[in-house]
């Protein structure tokens, strides 16, 4: 069965506190933080960015159980904050790991879930028995602009995974993809900070979410 052979993470050590925000922008930060739910978040330091996260991310996955190089066959990093516009943020990752060059490897992006499709990419290499394993990544770096609500929640950490389909620690008995162009979230060419779009009736993600797991249910009982 495909599954989870390992997983590791990386979440830069230094952190921002909400009052450190808020004070700056003359907010309040127990409202913020109340309606939030969020006290401090993550930031990289200045020699960080989403290569780096994936890299040290994909590293820990691999010092939790021992995978030879050459055995992994695809790497696939998904994010919003890639710190090239062409060139693979997947290339530096295998390279640092050693699985290069006989190897495929792609970034994926796509808002909150370019690191599910990686791991359903890999999955299908997997089982397919096109490759023995396959690590997808997902990573980010903060984008919130100053004094968007991002700015105290958006923060800065990456998970890998490691897949596969012997003695793997989890089984994926099945994944379901629901998608729709909602163009509630983005970010062009050029720009430095995501925008979103305000709607006055029901928000995408609570009309969007219960419609998927009907669909969930309806293909996989």
């Amino acid at each position: 069965m495909v599954g989870i052979y390992s997983y590791g993470v990386y979440i830069p050590r230094y952190r921002i506190r909400v009052p450190e925000i808020a004070r700056v922008w003359g907010a309040n930060a127990d409202d913020i933080t109340r309606g939030l739910g969020v006290f401090e978040k993550s930031v990289p330091d200045l020699d960080e960015d989403t290569a780096t996260i994936a890299v040290e991310a994909a590293r820990a996955a691999l010092l939790r159980r021992t995978v030879e190089p050459d055995a992994i066959g695809a790497i696939y990093v998904g994010s919003e904050s890639h710190p090239y516009a062409v060139k693979p943020t997947a290339c530096t990752v295998g390279e640092a790991i050693g699985a290069t060059p006989n190897m495929t490897a792609a970034d994926y992006e796509f808002a909150c879930k370019a690191g599910t499709a990686g791991i359903q990419t890999c999955m299908g290499m997997v089982k397919s028995g096109m490759i023995p394993f396959g690590i997808a990544i997902g990573a980010d770096v903060a984008q919130g602009a100053p004094g968007d609500a991002l700015e105290y929640t958006a923060a800065a950490g990456g998970a890998a995974f490691v897949i596969g389909d012997e003695n793997v620690i989890a089984e994926i008995n099945h994944t379901c993809s629901y998608t729709t162009d909602t163009p509630d979230f983005w970010r062009r060419e050029g720009q430095n900070y995501p925008r979103r779009l305000r709607l006055r009736r029901l928000p995408p993600a609570q009309r969007e979410v219960p419609a998927a797991g009907g669909e969930d249910a309806r293909v996989h009982g």
